[in-house]
């Protein structure tokens, strides 16, 4: 899962994939905006067949942080 969430993130922000760990603050570490947080949000909708309201956005800090939600919602790597 954490392969796929790189490259969503890497070609949201134009950055390299390999920037990108489970410790990532997508504020803080990646330098994403509101914007870009949308449409990583959207792609990752989109990749894994989740819909993440925006209500738990505001709890989704880093990656990993996506990941676990990703896994409570039953997503499989």
């Amino acid at each position: 899962m954490l392969e796929k969430l790189q490259v969503i993130i890497a070609e949201q922000l134009g950055i390299e994939a390999g920037d990108v760990s489970a410790e990532s603050n997508f504020k803080d570490d990646l330098n994403a905006d509101s914007l870009d947080l949308f449409e990583m949000i959207m792609a990752m909708e989109e990749e894994f067949g989740v819909e993440i309201p925006s209500d738990d956005l505001e709890q989704l800090h880093t990656v990993g942080d996506v990941m676990d939600y990703l896994k409570n919602k039953g997503v499989e790597d």
